[in-house]
């Protein structure tokens, strides 16, 4: 008992070991609390989430994500009171404390910022606009933002022992320089605030702008997501974007198509006609038509090569694989029907005249012109 006593009252750095031991013992313990705790949430969090419980899930969540680093600051907050330490060191020890109590805390506000965004995203999906889809990651993103912005100011006070108002007018006399040099990312936050207000698109939304084609994937308050069709995934800054021609194709009430037809110059005028009568056929009262667009089928054009039919239909709604499909139907059809009819398709040819030939009987003038004899 003598020796364990005489042990435990050896100094180490100016502190009894038993005190460091027991530092030790609380960093540890806080370490363990904390584990088993987020533990238990993340099962809980699990749980809830099954029972479509969202909220409540993500709260936990949350929690379990900033319980592990608050319970070892509040551990070694409370450890460091057990060591015996002089004025200065107790000094910078009692702002280490302060210092990471407040990132503890922050760090736990910042996952905690999850939770007013699921919220917010389960009333959005109860309404029919995507507007306010498009909210939810920016409420996340001005709430964490907001966050780190408090949590820095208060380790600033914290390091500079100055209240916080002469913190925020230091911060202030800085800010003119910061705002000079951060003017692409003020550009591209008024970008934001002119998309949400114009509304140009919506989440999932596809469109087309500077030759990328793709549904919308994310908006920020710095840049715009864009999933092509490729599958790359696109970031145009929102400044740029609010100054952009942007085709929303995800907008579109139909999707017409203009389908050109070629026959063959020896075609006769009765199976002309009969090829318009095939085409109208066709597309008379077909899937996808609106009363309001009736298809067009005309003889518009006399090509180089060929006689042209032009065929135009309107594809309500929109579904591109619902047209796909009907269009090589009804392809398929326009090539069975003409050729049950005798109607040939065209494709660009040219007819050689031979000097010699008895049929076609050619010759040249002084000038080279090829010319026929009765010329």
């Amino acid at each position: 008992m003598d020796i364990f006593h005489a042990i435990v009252e050896v100094e180490v750095f100016g502190n009894k070991l038993w005190r460091i031991v027991a530092l030790f013992g609380i960093i540890l313990a806080a370490f363990v609390v904390g584990r088993i705790v987020k533990y238990i949430l993340q099962k809980s969090a699990i749980n809830l989430e099954k029972r479509q419980r969202s909220v409540m899930a993500t709260t936990l969540t949350a929690v379990a994500k900033g319980v592990v680093l608050l319970s070892a600051a509040a551990g070694i907050v409370l450890g460091l009171t057990i060591l015996e330490m002089k004025d200065k060191v107790a000094e910078v020890s009692d702002t280490l404390s302060a210092v990471l109590l407040t990132i503890g805390v922050s760090y736990m506000l910042f996952w905690l910022a999850d939770v007013p965004g699921t919220w917010f995203a389960g009333m959005a999906e109860k309404t029919e606009s995507k507007l306010d889809n498009m909210l939810v990651p920016v409420v996340r993103k001005s709430l964490r933002v907001t966050v780190v912005i408090l949590a820095l100011v208060q380790v600033v006070q914290i390091l500079s022992d100055k209240p916080i108002t002469s913190v925020i007018a230091g911060l202030g006399i800085g800010g003119l320089a910061v705002a000079l040099a951060a003017q692409d990312t003020i550009k591209n936050f008024f970008g934001s605030v002119v998309l949400f207000v114009d509304k140009p698109f919506e989440l999932g939304d596809r469109i087309v702008i500077d030759g990328h084609d793709g549904p919308v994937e994310d908006v920020g308050f710095r840049s715009t997501k864009i999933r092509t069709l490729e599958g790359h995934l696109v970031t145009i800054p929102n400044g740029e974007l609010a100054n952009k021609t942007i085709q929303n194709i995800g907008k579109r009430p139909y999707i017409r198509r203009v389908a050109n037809i070629t026959i063959t110059y020896d075609t006769p005028p009765e199976k002309i006609d009969r090829a318009l009568e095939i085409v109208k056929e066709l597309l008379d009262n077909h899937e996808g038509m609106h009363k309001d667009y009736p298809p067009r089928v005309y003889f518009n054009d006399l090509n180089a090569y060929s006689l042209n039919i032009m065929a135009i239909y309107w594809y309500h709604p929109p579904n591109y694989w619902d047209y796909l499909s009907f269009t090589e139907r009804f392809n398929k059809e326009v090539f069975r029907r003409f050729n049950e009819e005798g109607i040939d398709f065209a494709f660009p040819t040219q007819t050689l005249y031979l000097a010699g030939d008895s049929s076609r009987p050619v010759s040249f003038n002084a000038q080279g012109v090829t010319v026929s004899p009765e010329d």
